[in-house]
């Protein structure tokens, strides 16, 4: 029989919801429509600076945390799997937390889409990803007093290698997250191929980066949850 999984945490964009993790390359285009740059990553600041070409200022700082938050709530919308998935874990008493790496008022703003309770975690003191610290955080407020079956759950590059980092195992999202960076509109609007080809760039690109299992969105989580427990009902580790 498979290990039921300890705890789980998921990123909150492009994971749990908004597909396509849209919420800060709107804002960053909004604020500045003359800069183009490929889908941002990091920190809201790092992403900022990257966007500019230059440090920004404390002023385009406090403007884009503004813009984040407005943008969220147009962004607040539930991904594919994952209200039934979320229920499942809370009727099944599985800890579960959330996390992102967006301002706080912004990441909120999101939250309010989501259909069961499920654990905040908003880590202001700790080091950006791909430090472990925001994972060992989430798994303190769950009250979880061990890693052994412990899972994060994302699409962003940098969340999994923290949840590596941490001695978590790791499930990638190759269709949500930011890799593929589409709307889920748009992204349902694509062709075949070319989703298809989106598809086996981002999921290379995690299974490069040591993740143990990936699928498109949460709502095919299952089988690597399963995949997952088996292995650890074997004892293999992350």
């Amino acid at each position: 029989m498979p290990s039921p999984c300890t705890a789980l945490i998921f990123q909150l964009s492009g994971c749990l919801v908004d597909f396509g993790a849209r919420t800060l390359p709107v804002a960053l285009q909004r604020l500045h429509p003359e800069c183009t740059t490929a889908n941002p990553t990091g920190t809201p600041q790092q992403a900022l600076d990257a966007w500019l070409g230059k440090s920004a200022t404390s002023a385009q700082l406090q403007a884009l945390q503004q813009k984040l938050s407005e943008v969220a709530g147009e962004h607040a919308e539930l991904t594919p799997g994952a209200a039934q998935l979320l229920q499942t874990l809370h009727a099944s008493g599985t800890p579960c937390a959330w996390l992102d790496d967006l301002p706080a008022d912004a990441s909120l703003r999101l939250a309010e889409a989501l259909p069961t309770p499920i654990e905040a975690v908003l880590a202001r003191q700790a080091r950006p990803w791909p430090a472990p610290d925001s994972c060992w955080q989430a798994l303190s407020q769950l009250d979880v007093e061990r890693l052994d079956g412990c899972v994060v759950v994302s699409g962003n590059p940098l969340l999994l290698q923290a949840g590596l980092n941490a001695g978590c195992w790791t499930i990638g999202l190759a269709a949500c997250g930011p890799l593929c960076g589409y709307a889920l509109a748009d992204w349902q609007a694509l062709s075949a191929s070319d989703q298809e080809h989106l598809r086996a760039e981002a999921t290379l690109q995690l299974y490069r980066l040591g993740v143990h299992s990936v699928v498109d969105h949460l709502g095919e989580i299952e089988a690597s949850l399963d995949d997952i427990g088996v292995r650890r009902s074997k004892g293999e580790k992350p």
